[in-house]
């Protein structure tokens, strides 16, 4: 029954009621553009949680005469630090890998949470934003018995994101420096990890993203993983295609080592709009590297399900 309820507690999480969003809609669909943009509207500002929290905070909370204290209260009962979804917000309660492996049943739940929280803006003059930012990917043996967590990967890191701006109207959009910290936590013989900087490109072609990125692993006293470069590579190609409601993304990597032991990964993301704020989900991963404990172990996986950022 629990995992009945893990299940249902996360597709609440979508279904929430959005009377005023269909509404807005019908209109629309009616041509009363006037009276459907009111209730768009309504529902980016006068509708949200966290400005009817700013509210409550501002009716109901007794002040202080201090305003560094007013902030700091108002904070705390609003939850309002600026934080945003950084990669894809997922649960896919179906995913299945082709390949048998000993450890773990073929079928099991996939999730990712993923945010950032801005630091700094134009710190170095040239218009750049300073990041904080945190993704988790676990893997949940969620149809086995005591459904134990098989695998998570945690993935800490701070970056510069740096506007690329030309008279000249170039492809370039803007470039990211990051340093990245990842491990899954474990210790003894399942202990993964290591420390990287990289480099990343965004280039723009009508609604096609071209996202090359180029990393340096940072040498590591205590090496857990040393082979790690010939199943990653030096590098991975980030493709994103755009049209209307349906986003469909795909990830390139390989180690370039065709004469020996060619190794890489194939990772196709569709995605496509059904709520407002919420996603429907397909994900297709093919070859190594997916997580840490298996990136030397060769997947094929299909998974589905839904998305509250992409």
């Amino acid at each position: 029954m629990k995992k009945i309820y893990s299940l249902l507690f996360f597709a609440s999480l979508i279904f929430a009621n959005n009377n005023v969003l269909k509404e807005a809609q019908d209109l629309e669909k009616q041509r009363k553009y006037k009276e459907a943009n009111a209730l768009y509207k309504k529902l980016l500002q006068k509708d949200s949680i966290t400005n009817k929290q700013v509210t409550f905070f501002k009716e109901n909370i007794d002040k202080s005469k201090d305003k560094e204290t007013n902030l700091s209260m108002q904070q705390m009962l609003t939850s309002s630090f600026d934080i945003y979804p950084y990669k894809a917000n997922y649960f896919l309660p179906f995913s299945y890998d082709l390949k048998d492996k000993n450890d773990r049943e073929n079928a099991e739940a996939k999730f990712q949470i993923s945010f950032k929280k801005p630091i700094s803006y134009d710190f170095f003059s040239l218009n750049e934003s300073i990041n904080l930012a945190y993704t988790q990917t676990s893997f949940w043996q969620i149809y086995k018995d005591s459904s134990p967590f098989r695998e998570t990967n945690y993935k800490p890191e701070i970056y510069a994101l740096f506007p690329y701006k030309n008279l000249d109207h170039t492809a370039l959009k803007a470039y990211k420096l990051s340093l990245m910290h990842e491990s899954n936590g474990q210790g003894g013989n399942k202990s993964r990890s290591w420390n990287k900087l990289y480099l990343e490109g965004f280039f723009q072609v009508d609604n096609i993203f071209i996202m090359p990125q180029l990393w340096y692993r940072i040498p590591d006293s205590k090496d857990d993983n040393p082979d790690l470069y010939k199943y990653y590579g030096y590098g991975e190609l980030n493709l994103a295609y755009v049209y209307k409601q349906n986003l469909l993304k795909v990830k390139l990597r390989n180690n370039f080592n065709f004469s020996k032991e060619n190794k890489g990964l194939v990772q196709i993301d569709y995605s496509f709009a059904f709520r407002k704020n919420a996603f429907a989900y397909l994900q297709l991963s093919s070859g190594y590297g997916e997580s840490l404990i298996d990136y030397d172990k060769e997947i094929n996986r299909i998974s589905f399900g839904i998305s509250l950022s992409r």
